[in-house]
């Protein structure tokens, strides 16, 4: 079900995020962000001039290239557009990426190492998907890992979402023995 029917409103900015992800022919994936901002009117910028409505104000990218544990062997990160002559300098110190894993804690680990000066806003931002298109392309092969999962260890993925709740009804039927909610009512 889509948003309900908003008031009249007049457009000002929009911001489109599309990641990707692959598997390469040696094994690894990548997986591609790409972020675009846009204005719906026009306006002066010191650095490009007259900025027209729908060109882009942000246009950045970064690929992360990544094994099936989610570590990263290579970044590669491009801006394209900005708003400020400087902000296509700092994209080589997205290097600090590699060898960090997508797991929890990553984004603190993001933070840390590229928050404030020592990084672009918006590619730090769009690390956030990219980390979560990780997780989807890769997806049949974490599935294949949890079901191996021995019996009697916790599987890695409970208490990560609503969904694997160890007090929901999924961890119930799948996990009974990492069940931690209230006893099934007579009939369950």
């Amino acid at each position: 079900m889509p948003l309900s029917s908003p008031v009249s409103r007049e457009p000002l900015h929009k911001r489109r995020v599309e990641c990707r992800g692959f598997r390469r022919s040696d094994g690894l994936f990548d997986i591609e962000g790409h972020i675009v901002d846009t204005k719906a009117y026009s306006f002066s910028n010191e650095f490009r001039g007259e900025i027209l409505p729908g060109e882009a104000l942000h246009d950045m990218w970064i690929r992360l290239t990544v094994d099936d544990e989610m570590r990263v062997h290579a970044v590669e990160a491009v801006t394209d557009s900005a708003p400020y002559r400087v902000c296509p300098e700092i994209t080589p110190n997205f290097q600090v990426l590699k060898g960090l894993r997508i797991a929890p804690g990553w984004t603190q680990a993001v933070k840390d190492r590229l928050g404030g000066v020592q990084g672009c806003t918006h590619l730090v931002e769009l690390l956030g998907p990219v980390a979560t298109v990780a997780y989807q392309t890769m997806v049949s092969i974490r599935k294949k890992r949890l079901a191996e999962t021995p019996k009697g260890k916790r599987p890695s993925v409970l208490d990560s979402c609503h969904a694997y709740s160890s007090k929901g009804e999924y961890v119930r039927e799948k996990w009974p023995d990492f069940y931690t909610g209230p006893a099934p009512s007579a009939g369950e």
